[in-house]
């Protein structure tokens, strides 16, 4: 047993890292969601900021857009033209995509401050990519309302999880603990 725990102890180490930081992290964004006021900013701040950049973009795209407090739930309803279109919830937000994201690049850390930036970088990244992916959807469901699931259930969620997992390979083969204990 102890010769297989030497023999694997690299992923065990991944693991055990990667697990226990994407509990932390989670936790930590439940606490924000529960203490969260959404007086002021309706449902959260991320979400209602990820609307509000949402309408502000498409608005930019020459399309008149409104985003409203949802009264039934927990949502921003989005509307272009006046026909309400799409609702921003709070996983839209892009907040459990990138606690996934830095768990997995702290599970396979590198120096301080490559990592750091990384994760910074890569961070603003997902975030922008899925804004840009809730402009698109919200247009593409505004022009072609019938490919509703497509868009929402294939298309868009491979965009935001194929980047993450590309951001994922060009770390662990470009700086990466990895990458440095095999060269």
């Amino acid at each position: 047993m102890k010769a297989l725990l030497v023999k694997y102890k690299s992923v065990i180490k991944f693991i055990l890292v990667f697990l226990l930081t994407y509990i932390v992290l989670s936790i930590c964004y439940k606490f924000y969601l529960q203490f969260s006021d959404g007086s002021k900013f309706y449902p959260d701040y991320i979400t209602h900021l990820v609307a509000k950049q949402s309408e502000a973009l498409i608005s930019v795209l020459g399309y008149n857009t409104e985003v409203l407090k949802h009264p039934d739930e927990p949502s921003m309803k989005l509307l272009v033209n006046n026909i309400p279109i799409a609702r921003i919830i709070e996983g839209c937000n892009s907040m459990s995509v990138i606690i996934l994201f830095v768990s997995f690049i702290i599970a396979f850390a590198s120096e301080f401050k490559t990592t750091f930036f990384y994760i910074l970088s890569g961070s603003v990244l997902i975030y922008t990519v899925n804004l840009l992916r809730i402009v698109m959807l919200t247009i593409g469901l505004y022009h072609y309302p019938h490919q509703k699931d497509v868009f929402h259930t294939v298309v868009f969620p491979a965009i935001i999880y194929g980047m993450v997992f590309l951001l994922w390979i060009f770390w662990v083969n470009r700086f990466s603990k990895l990458k440095n204990n095999n060269e």
